[in-house]
C-alpha cells in the first residue's frame, strides 16, 4: 500500500490551523489537567498517542534514517491536539482545569 507524503506543507498547515484556533482562546497561564468532557479527554489521549509514536520515530532514526519531516510533523501534530482539545474545551463551555503544584 502506498501511504501519501508527508511534505513541509502539511506542517505548515498544522501551524496555520492551530494559530487560528488559538487566535479564539485565553492565553495560557498553567499547566491544563485532561479532562472537563469526554470528547476533550479524548484529544489529550490521541495527544498522547501521538507523542509516543514521536518517540518511537526519534528512536527509530538512532538506527534507520527517517525523514526529519515526518519527526516534525509529528511534533506539529502533538500541539495541534493539543489546541484542539483547548478549543473543544471553550466550544463544549467546559472547564480548563489548571494543574496546581502541592505546596
Amino acid at each position: 500500500m502506498k501511504l501519501p507524503d508527508i511534505t513541509v506543507e502539511d506542517v505548515e498547515n498544522l501551524e496555520k490551523w492551530m494559530d487560528k484556533m488559538d487566535e479564539e482562546l485565553e492565553p495560557m497561564r498553567f499547566f491544563v489537567l485532561p479532562g472537563g468532557h469526554p470528547t476533550v479527554s479524548y484529544s489529550h489521549i490521541a495527544r498522547c498517542v501521538c507523542r509516543r509514536a514521536e518517540r518511537i520515530v526519534v528512536d527509530l532514526n538512532q538506527s534507520e534514517p527517517v525523514d526529519p519531516v515526518i519527526m516534525k510533523y509529528l511534533n506539529r501534530l502533538s500541539d495541534y491536539i493539543f489546541v484542539l482539545g483547548r478549543k473543544l474545551t471553550k466550544d463544549l463551555k467546559a472547564d480548563e482545569k489548571p494543574w496546581v503544584p502541592r505546596t
